[in-house]
């Protein structure tokens, strides 16, 4: 196992400056008045796909530039379990804790088999490869979701050995636990990037980067959604594009985006934001209370109290 090596490009001690802004009603309560914020890994260029796994008490996250997935346990250093790694992207746990990964610029989505052993489970639509799989989440059924835009064929630093696209749209799928059955969800998006379920998985969210917004849709009972509609449009001046998306148990979702991450209540208007100096690209709920957030960044991965659980992981 190697362990993250110190990186020059970016000045990670940006990624401990933050403020709490943007209070409107019914954020009072959600972050601390002073956050507190810690590193979990320097040295990384483009973190992504955070996830917590409760059974082994660690964090997985993704360096899409760096090409390796890593682990984390809190006392020790972020070990790499894998690379290269086609760029992986966005990560979540199926329902017996393996890690499922969006294999970004290779185009795919595959497992980590209890063995170490890797599967595919989805490199094709009707015949013709995938556009680049970027996030991920499980139902609690065993259904997979992922959205599918283009962005692993051209950002540099991400992309695989074809840039050749194939498909005419930029799907959210739905796929079966064994990867046997693939379906289209939605195609409602430019750009979808992060996805996620309200916490009782009647509401679907999916955010779009190059729209900066987020539509939410109703799951039906056999997985497919409907009446789509727009939740909340980002029009704030800062930097930063809608990304990585969870739920807190309350119903509030949460946004990485326009100056840090982003929280709205059920009915999509904007209660809080952790105002950051450096770029958060993703992030996860997690430790035994589901309280700590885990934030990937350019640069670095932190972690900071919250005082509020987000919606397990599996």
């Amino acid at each position: 196992m190697t362990q993250v090596k110190p990186h020059t490009q970016h000045d990670v001690s940006e990624d401990l400056i933050a403020s709490v802004d943007l209070v409107a009603s019914g954020g009072e309560d959600i972050f601390p008045a002073k956050p507190n914020l810690s590193f979990v890994a320097k040295g990384i260029i483009f973190g992504e796909g955070p996830v917590w796994d409760k059974r082994s008490e660690q964090l997985f996250f993704s360096d899409i530039c760096g090409d390796a997935i890593y682990r984390w346990k809190p006392g020790s250093e972020a070990e790499e379990i894998l690379a290269p790694t086609d760029h992986a992207n966005g990560m979540t746990l199926d329902q017996e804790g393996r890690l499922v990964v969006c294999g970004w610029g290779g185009r795919t989505v595959f497992r980590f088999e209890k063995d170490g052993t890797l599967k595919t489970l989805a490199a094709l639509w009707q015949g013709k490869k995938l556009n680049s799989p970027n996030d991920i989440v499980v139902k609690s059924d065993g259904m997979i979701y992922f959205t599918d835009p283009p962005g692993g064929m051209y950002n540099v630093g991400h992309v695989g050995s074809d840039i050749q696209r194939y498909q005419e749209y930029q799907p959210v799928f739905r796929m079966a636990p064994d990867g046997s059955q693939l379906s289209i969800v939605t195609t409602d998006f430019v750009y979808p990037n992060g996805l996620c379920f309200s916490p009782d998985e009647k509401i679907l969210y999916v955010n779009c980067s190059r729209e900066r917004l987020i539509r939410c849709y109703d799951v039906q009972a056999d997985g497919s959604v409907k009446n789509g509609r727009i939740f909340y449009k980002y029009d704030q001046p800062e930097h930063g594009n809608p990304d990585g998306i969870k739920c807190d148990v309350q119903g509030r979702v949460w946004c990485t985006g326009p100056g840090g991450i982003l929280v709205h209540n059920p009915n999509g208007d904007l209660v809080a934001r952790l105002r950051m100096k450096g770029h958060p690209t993703n992030f996860c709920f997690g430790s035994n209370d589901w309280k700590t957030i885990y934030i990937t960044m350019l640069g670095s991965v932190t972690q900071m109290r919250v005082n509020v659980a987000g919606v397990p992981s599996w």
